[in-house]
């Protein structure tokens, strides 16, 4: 059995690149672009609000997402000791408790960060972090159930970060239209968040974690990550088509149909190809929420 590597002295303070690296940058994209999403939807951003974009986008990658790869880093530090053992807290890169006092650190960060920007602003934050916190933090611990888990996480990379952009840049509440549109996109990075899954079977298996590959098995779990994925795009284009996006609805439909292409690929071998398709099917994902966003400023989204 892999074992966590041995801590140093508690004096030892982890180097700048383990603690960037435990809060995984590459996690960053998805909740700023939703944010960016939130931003592109609302109409007339004066050049005035740019800074408060920059604020606001900080605040969704960095900060809160940092938080959360970091707290669930903290409480993973001996599945990832199986999983991952490269990963900075089991390789001794970031030594003794450093690891939560980065979450926590982080967490006031962007709790202060927050309440500079929007009163809206801050209690989404709010939100954010405690989904962020009992996802991976005994004793609700979330991600022991795939279902619930996903969907917290999900909640917080796409349809959190979009309501936030939003109402950051125009100062009142999203109309139904952004509702639908946020929350459809949030249901259907479930079946991301699943893709995440499948490289860590083995240490979920030995812990006794729900994750949906673990649970189901990886051919079942792609199939059901497929299903979450096509079926709320399929929802979206109904939508936009029946408010007179026309356009835009084949546009996303376009963009689904060539995701649909890349799936047949990815259930041939998901615990193979998983990586691969969130770089292609994931990327066409997230354009359509762009071009989604667009035809919300066009219908008017407050």
């Amino acid at each position: 059995m892999t074992r966590l590597a041995a801590a140093k002295p508690l004096y030892a303070i982890p180097d700048a690149k383990a603690a960037l690296e435990l809060l995984k940058p590459i996690t960053w994209f998805p909740p700023m672009w939703a944010f960016g999403c939130g931003v592109a939807s609302a109409q007339g951003v004066a050049h005035a609000q740019w800074g408060v974009v920059a604020l606001g986008a900080l605040l969704c990658g960095p900060l809160v997402c940092g938080t959360s790869q970091a707290v669930n880093d903290w409480f993973d530090r001996h599945v990832d000791a199986i999983n991952e053992p490269g990963r900075p807290i089991p390789s001794g890169r970031v030594p003794g408790r450093w690891g939560l006092y980065i979450a926590v650190g982080w967490t006031l960060l962007s709790l202060l960060v927050a309440s500079l920007l929007s009163r809206y602003c801050l209690l989404a934050t709010i939100f954010g972090l405690l989904l962020a916190w009992i996802y991976s933090a005994p004793p609700l611990r979330l991600k022991r159930n795939g279902w619930f888990g996903n969907a917290a996480v999900a909640i917080c990379y796409e349809g959190l970060p979009w309501l936030t952009g939003l109402q950051l840049v125009t100062g009142a509440a999203p109309n139904g239209r952004v509702w639908l549109i946020a929350g459809l996109y949030s249901a259907g990075a479930h079946g991301i968040m699943t893709l995440n899954d499948f490289k860590s079977i083995a240490g979920d298996l030995r812990f006794g974690l729900g994750s949906l590959p673990a649970r189901l098995g990886a051919p079942r779990a792609a199939r059901v990550a497929c299903w979450f994925m096509a079926v709320p795009q399929v929802g979206v284009i109904a939508l936009l088509t029946a408010w007179g996006q026309v356009r835009t609805g084949a546009v996303i439909a376009v963009l689904l149909l060539l995701q649909l292409l890349l799936m047949r690929r990815l259930l041939r071998d998901p615990r193979a190809y998983a990586p691969w398709y969130n770089g292609t099917g994931v990327t066409l994902y997230v354009l359509g929420m762009l071009v989604s966003a667009f035809a919300l400023r066009t219908l008017g989204s407050v």
